[in-house]
């Protein structure tokens, strides 16, 4: 779900998130399920629009990664470029607004679609990331786990002249740049197997854990409400809990800009920026430290 600012005036915003509170009032335990939008703040894109439609290119899919070393030059090339701009960003107002709604006792489970740790940077703990962190880098082989600050140092190392071309934030670490990839552009591999090095996420066309998806069904089913922010749910790994809340009579409510998946389903729905919107309901139903310090 897109979250480009609104205009709307306090009083407006103020109107819009009343409903809200007042579900919250009570305390929880809530579950958020978050997506892209919450992130947008930060300056990390999002891949869809307001109407759930793709911008631009569709992610690399995991098969095609794992069996095209072509995808992978494709992959590292643009990576190379983006993870600067990726790994400089903040937490959001809706963030640390969610986090201080955790330290409230109000929101018992966060369930993030986003690969970011932005989060965790604002302070959430009781965070499952569904599709894994963009931080971490594992061998398809051996499954050593690397951190991805340090493949950023062999990667511009390997390939110093491409690490300073021109290039614009997208997705996930990604970077909006030329197709065409040097047939010499260097792709890290594992040091210690020589296998294949993959980031620690979920790419389109892979699976969820199912254990990391039993824990968040769990937690869904058990909850008084939940919160979906900032996401359109067109991918179905978050679309589930929709489903599944729906089933165990858990009401639904979605928070941020432009058309949802689950529609049909709400219980009420805020067409609001996610930032703004969430630093007002932490205020509304008292739950400090919103600002960070």
């Amino acid at each position: 779900m897109d979250t480009a600012t609104a205009p709307l005036t306090e009083a407006e915003l103020g109107a819009r998130i009343e409903p809200l509170a007042s579900l919250l009032r009570p305390g929880g335990p809530v579950v958020v399920l978050t997506g892209a939008g919450c992130s947008t703040e930060s300056g990390i894109p999002a891949y869809r629009d307001a109407e759930g439609n793709w911008r631009g290119r569709a992610p690399v899919q995991g098969q095609e990664f794992a069996a095209d070393p072509a995808a992978r030059r494709r992959y590292w090339s643009r990576s190379i470029l983006g993870w600067p701009y990726f790994s400089a960003a903040a937490p959001n107002a809706a963030h640390h607004a969610l986090a201080a709604l955790e330290h409230h006792g109000t929101v018992t489970t966060l369930i993030t679609q986003n690969v970011d740790g932005l989060h965790q940077k604002a302070g959430s703990r009781a965070v499952t990331e569904l599709h894994g962190s963009l931080h971490t880098v594992r061998c398809l082989h051996c499954t050593v786990r690397l951190s991805r600050d340090d493949i950023q140092k062999r990667l511009v190392a390997d390939n110093p002249a491409y690490a300073t071309a021109r290039s614009t934030p997208a997705p996930d670490g990604d970077a909006n740049t030329s197709e065409h990839v040097p047939e010499d552009f260097r792709v890290p591999h594992c040091e210690a197997c020589g296998g294949v090095l993959k980031p620690d996420v979920v790419f389109f066309g892979d699976s969820v854990e199912r254990a990391v998806v039993q824990h968040c069904m769990e937690a869904v089913a058990n909850a008084r409400l939940l919160l979906c922010v900032g996401t359109s749910l067109m991918v179905y790994s978050g679309f589930r809990f929709c489903r599944h809340a729906a089933e165990s009579g858990v009401p639904i409510v979605a928070l941020g800009m432009g058309r949802t998946r689950a529609d049909e389903m709400l219980a009420l729905k805020v067409e609001a920026p996610c930032g703004p919107a969430l630093r007002m309901l932490a205020d509304e139903i008292g739950a400090p430290g919103t600002t960070p310090i």
